[in-house]
């Protein structure tokens, strides 16, 4: 039987002044902010965090109509979910009027683009007007660059651009995207370093639900904390495989119990499954029954 220690569901992220939130961010869906039929429907799905997109999705005609669209969206809220609009990157013609709107806006995050390095974060967070900023890490420089990008405060999440990075390195990642691995881990370790989030990148075949799980098993077993999806059919999975599980919750529990039963018996050391529970595997058992608080799954 597995144990919460070593183990977790890591949806936190550093907020302004260094606070850390549970919010769950299991499942963070693209929407084409050009598509008003897109964004009615996603007022009723199961994701998280959505991300309006302005860049990708929106052909260079439709950037200024797609820019107010996903502001008058944002200001009609979509329920409980997080809101982040995507950006063009800082060296396009548009940034700086998308970067304007979206910090007047009533979206929660803005998502940049193409982040090659600090400096660009820096620009990024400066453009934001005291909006939180994800990043999306999708060069080979960002990768080389990712403790020092989410290093920069006011980045509150990497987000993976795997697409992109795998046809910069010329490589050919398949289904156990091994080429890959090496990015996956500095994105995740420079997040955890800087106490950010981390967001896997989106799995394109709509037709293969095994392909689909299996990477997103391969990324929550590599740490990171949700992962961006492009089709709402692809979020029931990806929440169910990101949100803790009747063993880790049971376990979360009984690891909690067993520290504050040697508390108060006045043993200096507890344990739980033969292994010494220290103060920072608590917390996580702590965090981890937040968070399933939060999505509803703790019985």
């Amino acid at each position: 039987m597995s144990s919460i220690i070593g183990k977790g569901v890591h949806m936190e992220s550093r907020q302004g002044g260094g606070r850390v939130d549970h919010r769950p961010r299991r499942t963070v869906l693209y929407l084409p902010a050009a598509n008003a039929r897109a964004l009615e429907k996603a007022r009723s799905l199961p994701a998280d965090c959505l991300i309006l997109d302005l860049e990708d999705a929106v052909a260079p005609e439709r950037k200024e109509s797609a820019r107010d669209a996903a502001v008058a969206a944002a200001a009609g809220g979509f329920g409980p979910r997080e809101v982040a609009i995507r950006v063009n990157g800082l060296s396009t013609r548009w940034f700086a009027d998308d970067a304007a709107a979206v910090a007047a806006s009533a979206a929660d995050v803005m998502v940049v683009p193409k982040v090659d390095g600090p400096e660009d974060a820096r620009a990024a967070v400066a453009a934001a007007g005291g909006k939180p900023v994800w990043v999306l890490v999708e060069t080979p420089k960002a990768v080389l660059s990712a403790a020092a990008i989410a290093a920069v405060p006011g980045i509150t999440g990497l987000v993976a651009g795997f697409a992109d990075l795998a046809t910069d390195l010329g490589a050919r990642p398949g289904k156990g995207r091994e080429p890959l691995h090496l990015a996956m881990g500095m994105i995740v370790l420079a997040a955890r370093a800087a106490g950010i989030l981390a967001f896997d990148g989106v799995f394109i075949d709509l037709d293969d639900p095994a392909g689909l799980e299996a990477e997103t098993r391969q990324a929550r077993a590599f740490g990171f904390d949700g992962k961006t999806c492009i089709h709402p059919s692809q979020l029931a999975l990806v929440n169910h495989l990101f949100s803790p599980s009747a063993e880790e919750i049971a376990d979360a529990r009984a690891l909690i119990a067993a520290h504050e039963a040697a508390r108060a018996e006045g043993r200096g050391v507890a344990t739980h499954r033969g292994k010494m529970v220290e103060v920072l595997h608590v917390a996580e058992a702590r965090r981890l029954l937040a968070i399933a608080a939060a999505i509803g799954a703790e019985g």
